[in-house]
């Protein structure tokens, strides 16, 4: 599973530029695109300054080439599915069945043109079939333009067209016929009227030659401009509570948009748009612009969660924070801080061993408690943040075994737990709070009962993307634990010990492996 800062779903002109934003803020930023942009069958893109008349293809090409300049990632797909998980991340699945997640979503899928069902119609869209004459109109200047009325603010879509060219024709097609007021206006400038519905488009050598009405008659035209209704691509996304509103213009309905703030900022925590996908008539230009403004939104979002675990970091250095306070604070930071999955080296060394009474120190959010109360143990699970423990005891009730397990409160280096187990579990009993780890460890060992089993798992070494990580923090190997523990000689017997390594993903959503390392005893 690869994770990242920010995943952007859709490579146009706000998409890339939200991207570009955010690898040079040095975040870790992948881009989702399926290579369908809306604008490619124009010949260009315009109003754009700097980059008047550029083939949409290229000048995607060229932001595609500028964000991997600063480490952002593309991938050529398209979003299928996407769930919010429990620490409050968001994974979205792609259509080649990978998964990848994200601390944060900037959404510019753009839109879908609606277009009516006529015949030729869609095979010169973008081409001589048109929406926008600040983005066509100058390319058909004094052509013989046509109007389709598929609404009721085609004599405002005639009116605006009139101003490229002196040849205008509206037809009136399925809207109704004009107002008085309105026709007086088309008359005033110069517009023409054809009543009944256009039935075809007259096509020759490929392109626009007329239009046919249902009167039979052929009224020759170079181009057709039509307002389209445009429905923001919300598709999967959904599934995370991401909707759509209509959007007006004149106080009709021209379509659907999300819902955002100036800076793109949803009703979905951790979600932001920009682009057409939330403002239906932005140009390429303004698509880019509020790109670049959800972006700086989203950094500016992550640095306050950071610096909030930064301050809880800060305090856990401070005398007057227990550890109780420090779990508490680092649970609270998230819904879920761990997967809520057994630790790989539990399931690996004990599937085989048969159930008894067990205890599972530093339990966490509970994920070894319930594997083991699943395979028939029964557990008392100890941990020093109540935090952990309440979502410990509720994730044992949605999985049936809560009558298996109980959750007792413990700072271990204080409190013990009482009473002897077949098997004693500490996974990862590693605390940035001063721990007395071999006084607990010491105490674990005596809980053992004759014929039970003690495991112990640890880091052997500092994540492999930390340079010099903690260099005055010692992670003693499996032999200097068991020596710790001043065993009795001869009262036990060594299992395992053993360094093995585990994948895990770094911060960038780069795979790598830890090094981790194991002592599993059994007294005699």
């Amino acid at each position: 599973m690869k994770t990242y800062d920010v995943v952007v779903i859709g490579g146009g002109a706000a998409g890339l530029s939200g991207a570009l934003t955010l690898g040079r803020a040095r975040r870790s930023v992948l881009v989702v695109d399926s290579g369908r942009p809306r604008n490619a069958p124009a010949e260009g893109v315009h109003v754009y300054l700097g980059r008047e008349g550029t083939p949409p293809a290229e000048l995607l090409a060229a932001g595609r080439e500028e964000v991997a300049a600063y480490g952002v990632r593309v991938e050529n797909a398209a979003v299928t599915g996407a769930e919010r998980l429990g620490d409050g991340r968001l994974r979205l699945t792609l259509d080649d069945g990978t998964a990848v997640e994200a601390a944060r979503l900037l959404v510019a899928t753009g839109l879908i043109d609606e277009l009516p069902p006529l015949p030729g119609l869609a095979e010169l869209w973008g081409k001589d079939v048109l929406h926008c004459p600040y983005c066509h109109g100058w390319e058909v200047r004094d052509q013989a333009v046509g109007v389709l009325g598929t609404g009721p603010l085609a004599v405002h879509q005639a009116l605006l067209w009139r101003q490229w060219s002196d040849d205008v024709t509206l037809f009136l097609h399925t809207m109704e016929k004009p107002s008085g007021e309105q026709r007086e206006q088309l008359d005033a400038r110069g517009v023409a009227v054809v009543e009944g519905e256009v039935t075809e488009l007259v096509l020759k050598d490929g392109r626009l030659h007329g239009v046919r009405t249902a009167d039979g008659r052929e009224h020759a035209r170079q181009a057709l401009a039509l307002g389209t209704r445009l429905t923001a691509r919300v598709g999967p996304l959904a599934r995370l509570g991401l909707e759509t509103a209509e959007m007006e213009m004149g106080g009709h309905v021209v379509g659907t948009h999300i819902p955002a703030d100036p800076t793109g900022r949803t009703s979905v925590p951790g979600v932001w748009a920009a682009g057409n996908v939330t403002s239906l008539f932005e140009q390429v230009i303004g698509s880019a612009a509020a790109g670049v403004k959800a972006g700086a939104a989203i950094n500016a979002d992550l640095i306050e969660e950071e610096t909030r675990a930064a301050v809880t970091a800060l305090r856990a250095t401070q005398a007057e924070v227990t550890p109780e306070e420090l779990w508490d604070g680092r649970y609270s930071e998230r819904e879920r801080l761990w997967t809520g999955e057994p630790n790989v080296v539990l399931v690996r060394e004990l599937s085989d061993l048969p159930p008894g009474r067990a205890l599972d120190l530093g339990s966490g959010e509970g994920g070894d408690a319930v594997w083991l109360a699943k395979r028939g143990w029964r557990v008392t699970a100890a941990d020093v943040s109540g935090v952990a423990l309440r979502r410990a005891a509720e994730l044992a009730e949605r999985m049936g075994v809560a009558d298996r397990i109980g959750w007792q409160q413990h700072d271990l280096g204080r409190s013990f737990p009482e009473g002897t187990y077949d098997l004693v579990t500490a996974c990862y009993l590693h605390s940035p709070h001063d721990l007395p780890r071999e006084k607990i460890l010491r105490a674990a060992a005596a809980a053992v009962a004759p014929g039970g089993v003690l495991l112990v798992a640890g880091h052997a070494a500092g994540p492999p993307w930390e340079q010099n990580p903690h260099p005055d923090v010692h992670l003693p190997t499996p032999r200097e634990v068991r020596e710790s523990l001043d065993l009795t000689e001869g009262e036990w017997e060594v299992l395992k010990e053993a360094e093995f390594e585990r994948p895990q993903t770094a911060p960038d959503g780069t795979p790598t492996l830890r090094k981790d390392n194991v002592l599993m005893l059994r007294r005699l």
